[in-house]
């Protein structure tokens, strides 16, 4: 058997360590890990290296090189540092790359790595939301793999069947709500940090964490289905499903409703991308439906949750419009977590820049290039601090 070759983009992440958490269950010469990458955790990111002997090794910030060099001493194993060092690695042979770097910054090595052709695992939103006509077409032309790891699009990728796209009405997201499905307008206002990162569900990173207590991550995920997908917006709907069993739902023409469910655990999905068009043994705990009980279900709040309408509103602008509101999210989060800005300030800071983005012209037409996602990516950081700016004077 010759071992799948496999890069992981954000290793020491959530996603990328559980990736590689199943690379290390695997049978032995099933999979062949080729290349690496982190942010700026070189501790994880050899200690990585050094169980997975990968050929290549990069760490995003630049002022880690010499730290990286000295801690993987005479491992035999290629590194770089810096954004070019993240590409690099992005290019490196590989039959199979998960990106799974959050944010923006994660862009241009999940574009490189598809333009090699091969199948891209993905849970970096971004390319999507940001990029989404040229990112599709460019997945196109390469033709490219896309293997949707976010446990919603997963499922949907599952029930979803192309060749049946005219009995297809229409696609259900669900949501566990986050940590405040439940409470007031006014106890949100005063939310903390500790309160926001508090997920019921999932282990997540801090921007995720705080992008599902808004409910922007499920904004973010619509505009993502919608591309990969190729539907409208009106045929993308959310569903509260505080349980977690059921990730994803389509419904077809003759009323029927297809539905994947699973244990809250990102390593069914990532199995799912990891050994396609196979399936592979996990560790996963096994769904048992008589024990969960009752699986419930509830229309989004969109008083206490705007963050859904304001996503639709920006693809249903189009052009650029949809890359100002992920950029003004990243910055209007990162404001939050530093303690600059209340909870409900995130999606009103974003709000204000998506008007100042269509006020300058930005969703006239979509990015074509990479340097016109990246134009708007700047300016709709600058319409989020002018925003905060203007909220603190």
């Amino acid at each position: 058997m010759t071992p799948r070759k496999v890069s992981i983009l954000g290793a020491t992440g959530s996603v990328g360590q559980a990736t590689l958490d199943l690379i290390a269950r695997a049978p032995v010469g099933a999979f062949k890990v080729t290349a690496l990458t982190a942010n700026t955790n070189v501790e994880d990111l050899v200690a990585l290296a050094r169980r997975f002997r990968p050929d290549f090794v990069a760490v995003a910030d630049p002022k880690s090189a010499a730290a990286l060099d000295d801690a993987l001493g005479d491992a035999p194993i290629q590194s770089g540092a810096g954004p070019a060092a993240i590409v690099e690695a992005a290019e490196r042979e590989a039959d199979w790359t998960m990106a799974a770097i959050v944010g923006a910054v994660g862009l241009e090595p999940t574009l490189a790595a598809l333009k090699t052709g091969r199948a891209l695992a993905f849970a970096n939103k971004e390319a999507l939301v940001c990029a989404g006509e040229w990112f599709m077409r460019e997945a196109a032309d390469c033709q490219a793999t896309l293997l949707p790891v976010d446990s919603e699009h997963n499922a949907i990728f599952q029930a979803f069947d192309p060749a049946q796209r005219s009995a297809i009405r229409r696609i259900i997201l669900t949501a566990s709500g986050g940590p405040f499905r439940e409470t007031s307008l006014e106890r949100m206002a005063s939310a903390t940090r500790e309160d926001a990162l508090r997920h019921p569900t999932w282990s997540m990173g801090a921007k995720i964490s705080i992008d599902s207590a808004t409910m922007m991550n499920k904004g973010l995920e619509i505009i993502e289905a919608c591309h990969l997908f190729g539907l409208p917006a009106s045929e993308v709907d959310v569903l509260v499903h505080p349980e977690s069993i059921v990730h994803g739902l389509v419904e077809y023409c003759d009323g029927g409703l297809l539905a994947q469910l699973g244990e809250p655990d990102m390593r069914t999905p990532i199995a799912h991308a990891l050994a396609w068009p196979d399936r592979m043994e996990t560790p996963v705990e096994r769904l048992d439906l008589a024990r969960s009980g009752a699986l419930s279900f509830h229309p989004v709040d969109p008083i206490r949750f705007p963050a859904i309408d304001l996503a639709r509103e920006a693809f249903n602008l189009g052009g650029a419009a949809p890359a100002i509101l992920n950029a003004a999210n990243e910055v209007a989060v990162e404001a939050f977590l530093a303690g600059q800005n209340g909870f409900l300030d995130i999606t009103g800071v974003v709000t204000d820049a998506l008007e100042r983005g269509v006020q300058a012209g930005f969703s006239a037409s979509a990015p074509s290039s990479l340097d016109d996602v990246l134009e708007a990516d700047r300016a709709g950081r600058s319409f989020a601090r002018e925003s905060l700016a203007a909220r603190a004077a």
